[in-house]
């Protein structure tokens, strides 16, 4: 007969297991574990490097849709990446009247499809060097990379760097980039 000792410690075990094996193979972002059990908000809302994104993404009710069954590629901006655009633009956006706005800018960080980055690089070889993505926002991305480095042109010729790929999610994958993606002026 077993005892609520060796049960519970049994339990604690396969609980391990079972969430090694979920984590197993993606990168932690923002200092934490990454989840490919968990879709897109449940994993950004644990990552220290990216509350503005969520934020953004609260502010423009796009919390439902990133939850849902997808499947979605979502670029991702960090913190650095929304501190590094001119000053008051991150404030201005996230207040009501801008919404539209905010939400054209974060759909454009979002692609209706699972890519990952090798998936994305044959799309790339197949055109010769370069691939045009279109955004759930609209916007045109030009893809080209550099050995394992993804690069992502914006419709303002500003060049995106993929910093940490292929961070597997219940609905899609994440890749997290250093700059915000902003749309034709």
């Amino acid at each position: 007969m077993f005892d609520l000792k060796t049960i519970a410690a049994t339990a604690a075990v396969y609980l391990a297991i079972t969430a090694s094996a979920a984590f197993a193979g993606n990168p932690e972002v923002g200092g934490a574990p990454m989840y490919a059990s968990k879709n897109i908000i449940e994993n950004a809302v644990n990552s220290a490097d990216h509350t503005t994104l969520v934020a953004a993404v609260k502010a423009a009710d796009l919390v439902d849709t990133l939850m849902g069954e997808g499947p979605f590629t979502v670029f991702a901006p960090t913190n650095d990446a929304f501190a590094a655009l001119p000053e008051g633009t991150v404030d201005a956006l996230l207040k009501p009247e801008a919404k539209e706005q905010l939400t054209q800018v974060l759909t454009c960080h979002v692609v209706a499809a699972d890519a990952m980055s090798a998936a994305i690089k044959g799309m790339i070889d197949d055109d010769g060097g370069s691939h045009v993505v279109p955004t759930l926002g609209g916007c045109m991305l030009n893809a080209t990379y550099n050995g394992d480095a993804i690069m992502l042109e914006d419709e303002q010729g500003r060049m995106i760097s993929v910093t940490i790929a292929d961070v597997q999610q219940s609905n899609g994958v994440i890749h997290v980039v250093d700059q915000v993606i902003l749309p034709a002026k």
